[in-house]
Protein backbone atom coordinates (compact mmCIF):
# COMPACT_ATOMS: atom_id res chain seq x y z
CA UNK A 1 0.00 0.00 0.00
CA UNK A 2 1.22 3.33 -0.92
CA UNK A 3 2.15 5.75 1.66
CA UNK A 4 0.96 8.68 1.05
CA UNK A 5 -2.54 7.61 -0.22
CA UNK A 6 -5.54 7.34 2.35
CA UNK A 7 -7.26 4.29 2.24
CA UNK A 8 -10.69 6.05 1.54
CA UNK A 9 -8.77 7.25 -1.98
CA UNK A 10 -7.74 3.92 -2.45
CA UNK A 11 -11.87 2.36 -1.56
CA UNK A 12 -12.55 5.40 -3.88
CA UNK A 13 -10.87 4.00 -6.67
CA UNK A 14 -11.11 0.34 -6.03
CA UNK A 15 -15.04 1.60 -6.49
CA UNK A 16 -14.69 3.72 -9.52
CA UNK A 17 -12.80 0.90 -11.37
CA UNK A 18 -15.57 -1.65 -10.84
CA UNK A 19 -18.37 0.73 -11.58
CA UNK A 20 -16.80 1.51 -15.02
CA UNK A 21 -16.27 -2.29 -15.65
CA UNK A 22 -19.43 -3.02 -14.83
CA UNK A 23 -20.98 0.07 -16.92
CA UNK A 24 -18.54 -1.37 -19.56
CA UNK A 25 -19.90 -4.72 -19.67
CA UNK A 26 -23.50 -3.64 -19.42
CA UNK A 27 -22.98 -1.17 -22.31
CA UNK A 28 -21.12 -4.44 -23.75
CA UNK A 29 -24.17 -7.03 -23.64
CA UNK A 30 -26.70 -4.26 -24.86
CA UNK A 31 -25.15 -3.38 -27.69
CA UNK A 32 -24.64 -7.36 -28.73
CA UNK A 33 -28.67 -7.47 -27.91
CA UNK A 34 -29.30 -4.40 -29.63
CA UNK A 35 -27.61 -5.93 -32.85
CA UNK A 36 -30.16 -9.11 -33.04
CA UNK A 37 -32.55 -6.77 -32.39
CA UNK A 38 -31.87 -4.73 -35.32
CA UNK A 39 -31.50 -8.00 -37.37
CA UNK A 40 -35.21 -8.52 -36.55
CA UNK A 41 -37.00 -5.30 -37.04
CA UNK A 42 -34.39 -5.17 -40.24
CA UNK A 43 -36.32 -8.66 -41.17
CA UNK A 44 -39.76 -7.55 -40.61
CA UNK A 45 -40.12 -5.08 -43.15
CA UNK A 46 -43.02 -3.25 -43.67
CA UNK A 47 -45.04 -4.61 -46.69
CA UNK A 48 -47.53 -1.69 -47.45
CA UNK A 49 -44.80 0.83 -48.07
CA UNK A 50 -43.68 0.58 -52.03
CA UNK A 51 -39.76 -0.23 -52.50
CA UNK A 52 -37.80 2.22 -53.96
CA UNK A 53 -36.42 2.77 -57.00
CA UNK A 54 -32.57 2.14 -57.50
CA UNK A 55 -32.78 4.87 -60.32
CA UNK A 56 -33.55 8.59 -60.88
CA UNK A 57 -36.98 9.61 -62.83
CA UNK A 58 -36.88 9.95 -66.71
CA UNK A 59 -35.63 13.16 -67.92
CA UNK A 60 -38.51 14.90 -68.98
CA UNK A 61 -37.82 17.97 -71.76
CA UNK A 62 -40.08 20.65 -73.61
CA UNK A 63 -39.82 22.50 -77.01
CA UNK A 64 -39.80 26.26 -76.91
CA UNK A 65 -41.34 28.51 -78.85
CA UNK A 66 -38.57 31.08 -80.48
CA UNK A 67 -39.67 33.69 -78.30
CA UNK A 68 -39.03 31.24 -75.17
CA UNK A 69 -35.67 30.91 -76.41
CA UNK A 70 -34.97 34.79 -77.09
CA UNK A 71 -36.51 35.38 -73.62
CA UNK A 72 -33.97 32.86 -72.36
CA UNK A 73 -31.15 34.18 -74.20
CA UNK A 74 -31.45 37.09 -72.89
CA UNK A 75 -31.81 35.69 -69.19
CA UNK A 76 -28.16 34.10 -69.36
CA UNK A 77 -26.81 36.78 -70.87
CA UNK A 78 -28.54 39.27 -67.71
CA UNK A 79 -27.06 36.81 -65.10
CA UNK A 80 -23.78 36.65 -66.40
CA UNK A 81 -23.31 40.17 -67.05
CA UNK A 82 -23.90 40.53 -63.43
CA UNK A 83 -20.50 38.82 -62.10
Amino acid sequence: MLEHVSVSHLLGMTLLVLVTIAWGIGLAFMLHRGRGEAALRRAQTLPALPRQRQRGPQRESVELTPAEEDAFAGLIRRLSADR
